[in-house]
């Protein structure tokens, strides 16, 4: 997790990891097979964070996740690979879905819903990660990442339109 914090996801390499643990490379090939595995170890690392809270609300929950997302550098970027390629463990998804099953509604619709913010979470926090990272460079002159109100607003019009359909 140090590496990716001071380095990044392009700069995590099992040789760099290796260096840093003082094995030789082939070591941690008896762990993790291959560099995927190692990144769904950090997802499943990333993601456990979120599930401290105890709250049962969707906005809390996606709440619970940008945070942890943004707790780690290219944290968005390392979860969302991970899910794309099936790694990893389901805890982001899962809780989402809870939370929706909470409020009454059908588990496939609760599945769906999940997908859905867990794909806003993965990108809003993604594009939050580069403009912080672009702005820490100087590309950016004298501007600043993306607001908490602007992440709370989307999420709000996806937890308004599930309310409207549970008035269908």
């Amino acid at each position: 997790m140090r590496i990716l914090d001071d380095h990044g996801l392009p700069d995590l390499t099992m040789r760099r990891l290796a260096t840093a643990l003082e094995v030789q490379p082939s070591a941690l090939y008896w762990h993790f097979p291959n560099k995927q595995t190692l990144l769904a170890e950090l997802s499943d690392r990333i993601v456990r964070r979120m599930a401290s809270g105890t709250s049962d609300d969707l906005r809390t929950r996606a709440g619970a996740l940008r945070d942890a997302l943004l707790a780690y550098r290219d944290g968005a970027e390392v979860v969302s690979s991970t899910l794309a390629l099936g790694l990893g463990s389901t805890l982001a998804h899962d809780r989402l879905a809870d939370a929706v099953a909470a409020d009454g509604f059908a588990p496939d619709t609760a599945r769906r819903v999940a997908t859905t913010v867990l794909h806003y979470v993965l990108g809003f926090v993604w594009h939050e990660q580069q403009r912080l990272q672009y702005d820490s460079a100087g590309v950016r002159e004298g501007t600043t990442g993306l607001a908490s109100d602007d992440f709370d607003f989307g999420l709000e019009l996806i937890v308004a339109g599930l309310r409207a359909r549970r008035r269908v």
